[in-house]
């Protein structure tokens, strides 16, 4: 905490500008320094950027101090609080413990209302805080989330069927049968007591449950604001694996990162990361910050700090959107402590290991372009659930696949690729042009 009061000497959390006075966006800061880089989570050993700190301007230090207050009181100090929004109806569901998963947060990030899947989902998904307890007395608490789900789907089948978007239904019923087959298994291999074969088949039974819920969304929710309804936009989900190039690890030579787009809660932002991919934007691009804190990519070579649009020559940026827990479309150009939201919560929080999120210059909010960061691990300043950066940052995705080698990341270490695998019929106004 005292590092980000101190108005004079660098820390890591201070020195930088396209993130907050809390997150550098440099290679080695997160707000944002002129040329700054931040990109997809990649793994390699984390490794400090060679950075000068910067004293803080008179602003910057009294929104450092704010903030900090902010933490230690639970008190925000710029504005009194609004009232608290309206609790969404399913949020009784998804009370307990912080969500860490990532898939667990795609999963309800899904504009749906659906009660009765969700108490199929809920405990599935609690079997990994059972998993938490040693040896097989785990078992025990995991024969109960087993039995309260298949209780919930006996029940709510027929509601979740009724749930599904018209085309949908027959797939839908299909994965239902599926789920209530690997539920008995799930059952049997707790009655054998082989603990290590309860996580493969959760996340088979997950699995089903995320393509149910998937099948329930019909079309896009909601109209994306005028003035930005001309921008790439991705109306739906995606996903794309990064390959990185490993430098100087001896036990890692690259590794495959598969990210998952979430256009539903991000539509302008995930579609112009993958307008963005679509141009190869990111290939042959170095990680430019690895600090253990974050990792970060997306600065071009030469003085511009973005994507330069070829049609006009100028450097694309996208407004910031933020998509608040029980609102049905985000909002947009401003933070929600701006807006007064205080106890707002993200529909796409920074609580995974890997969360994707797009860095701008600190007190520009609509300046983001093609700088991208994966956020690592929690601090004092980014604890789960109560996160300064949630609300202030637009995240966009979660790495879903080989998220602990973000870790082993570090400066230098090169993007081979990044590839789309899925939804590019999801990416509306593409802009780009893909070489021959």
């Amino acid at each position: 905490m005292a590092a980000i009061i101190s108005c004079n000497s660098y820390s890591p959390l201070a020195a930088s500008k396209w993130i907050n006075p809390t997150l550098p966006t440099k290679a080695s800061t997160f707000l944002t320094t002129p040329k700054y880089n931040s990109h997809k989570h990649v793994q390699c050993q984390l490794q400090n950027g060679q950075q000068k700190g910067r004293p803080f301007s008179l602003k910057e230090c009294a929104i450092s101090i704010i903030l900090a207050a902010e933490l230690i009181t639970g008190i925000p100090s710029l504005d009194a609080y609004a009232a608290n929004p309206p609790l969404p109806d399913l949020s009784v569901l998804i009370s307990g413990p912080p969500i860490k998963d990532p898939g667990a947060l795609l999963r309800y990030a899904l504009p749906i209302n659906n009660k009765a899947v969700r108490e199929v989902q809920k405990p599935l998904e609690d079997i990994s805080e059972s998993l938490k307890i040693a040896g097989v007395k785990a078992l025990d608490s995991v024969e109960r989330n087993v039995r309260q789900a298949s209780r919930a789907l006996k029940q709510g089948k027929t509601l979740i069927i009724s749930g599904l978007a018209e085309a949908k239904k027959d797939r839908g019923a299909e994965l239902l049968d599926k789920l209530e087959v690997g539920m008995e298994e799930l059952q049997q291999i707790v009655e054998d007591r082989n603990r290590d074969a309860v996580a493969p088949k959760q996340k088979e039974l997950l699995q089903y449950i995320g393509d149910v819920e998937e099948d329930m969304v019909d079309g896009f929710p909601y109209e994306v604001p005028e003035e930005y309804r001309n921008m790439p936009l991705l109306k739906g989900r995606a996903a794309v694996d990064m390959k990185v190039k490993v430098k100087d690890n001896p036990n890692l030579e690259e590794c495959v990162f598969r990210i998952v787009l979430d256009g539903y809660n991000a539509p302008v932002t995930a579609g112009n990361f993958v307008d963005l991919v679509q141009r190869h934007f990111y290939d042959g691009m170095e990680i430019q910050r690895a600090d253990g804190f974050v990792v970060q990519t997306g600065d071009p070579d030469g003085p511009a700090e973005g994507f330069i649009d070829p049609s006009t020559e100028k450097t694309r940026t996208i407004p910031l959107e933020i998509m608040v827990d029980g609102e049905k479309a985000p909002v947009y150009e401003a933070t929600l402590e701006e807006l007064g939201l205080y106890k707002a919560q993200t529909k796409l929080p920074f609580n995974a290991f890997g969360t994707m999120a797009m860095a701008r210059e600190e007190f520009e909010n609509n300046s983001a372009s093609s700088q991208i960061f994966w956020l690592l691990k929690e601090s004092e300043l980014t604890p789960t659930n109560a996160n300064i950066l949630d609300g202030r940052y637009a995240v966009f995705g979660y790495v879903t696949e080989n998220e602990d080698f973000l870790a082993d990341v570090k400066v230098g270490d090169v993007i081979e690729s990044i590839k789309l695998v899925s939804g590019l019929d999801n990416l509306v106004n593409p802009s780009y042009k893909i070489a021959g």
